[in-house]
């Protein structure tokens, strides 16, 4: 394990505080919410009767794009690309335990081009067509899995901005979602090297300029109401709100504000996935309940150690090719 309180601690924190918060919202996903007095576990169950410790979808995502950007280095190269998309469609396959729904569509309408050099453009472009048709694209399923991307760019937000603008697009076509991925995967580079968690804000520069106000705005409510005051978090703008109030008004350490995102109820796993990413990178792995450490897993068999081992190999940009 990494020196505590090291860079190094801080980004393995990321894969650890998402997988982390996936399991330990995985139990309370769309049940009854939680009351402050009750301490979320991770007790398995759920809609996809996980074992105790298992994380989901969310992280089984995150892990498709770590995976890939292993391999070919670069995550804005056609290899990272292509290799990401045709690991989302082997994933669909062989080891999802829950798929949302607009990944879903995405997924199907793009499968015969599995295996293809040109996999990624297809699904690309079935995620715009879903969208330019009025479909509604703006759920947290492309939020719930980027956080890996701020690994591999932790000098260059401008880099890091493009490619979590390209990982969303594969599924999530509308630029909500994007927009979304950009601010929170720059408050998660930020958080790795300075250790704080002023680069969601700071990601505000990184959008179109007409878009800040707006995002800016949205950033002001949810530090001004608790994460449950934003229930529609399948949505990705109160999916991103539930979980910036959970950080920004818990800030004294990782567990206290990963409780709350659990708290805020309805996709608990989602939300508290998200702001365990950032929790992580702020705080590092270190800061993790060695309970939730041991207890941890997932697939394609993923625990505590690999988890690690996956995260530092994209700071480091070890790539192991095919």
């Amino acid at each position: 394990m990494p020196v505590p309180g090291s860079r190094e601690d801080r980004a393995a924190g990321v894969l650890l505080g998402t997988a982390c918060g996936d399991a330990l919202g995985v139990p309370y996903e769309f049940s009854v919410r939680l009351s402050e007095s009750q301490v979320p576990r991770m007790l398995g169950g759920g809609l996809g009767d996980y074992a105790p410790g298992e994380y989901s979808d969310d992280t089984q995502m995150a892990v498709c794009i770590a995976e890939a950007v292993r391999e070919h280095g670069d995550p804005l190269s056609p290899q990272a690309l292509r290799q990401t998309a045709d690991n989302f469609l082997r994933w669909a396959e062989e080891g999802a335990t829950d798929i949302g729904a607009q990944t879903r569509r995405v997924l199907r309408g793009s499968g015969h081009a599995q295996g293809r050099p040109e996999v990624a453009e297809v699904m690309t472009a079935f995620s715009a067509r879903e969208f330019a048709s009025g479909v509604r694209c703006a759920g947290n399923g492309s939020l719930m899995r980027t956080a890996p991307l701020a690994l591999a760019h932790l000098d260059d937000p401008e880099l890091l901005a493009r490619s979590a603008l390209a990982y969303s697009a594969l599924t999530h076509g509308d630029p909500l979602a994007g927009e979304a991925c950009v601010l929170w995967c720059e408050g998660i580079r930020r958080a790795v090297v300075h250790g704080d968690t002023e680069g969601v804000r700071a990601g505000l520069e990184l959008l179109p300029a007409d878009r800040r106000g707006q995002w800016g705005t949205w950033l002001d409510e949810a530090e001004a109401g608790p994460p449950h005051s934003f229930p529609n978090n399948g949505f990705v703008v109160t999916a991103l709100q539930a979980a910036w109030s959970a950080v920004t008004r818990n800030p004294e350490g990782f567990t206290p504000a990963l409780h709350a995102a659990v708290r805020a109820g309805n996709d608990t796993d989602t939300v508290a996935a998200i702001t365990g990413a950032l929790l992580g990178a702020r705080w590092g792995v270190s800061a993790i309940p060695a309970e939730y450490l041991d207890a941890v897993h997932g697939w394609p068999g993923h625990r505590t150690g690999s988890l690690v081992e996956l995260a530092l190999s994209l700071v480091s940009g070890e790539k192991t090719g095919r």
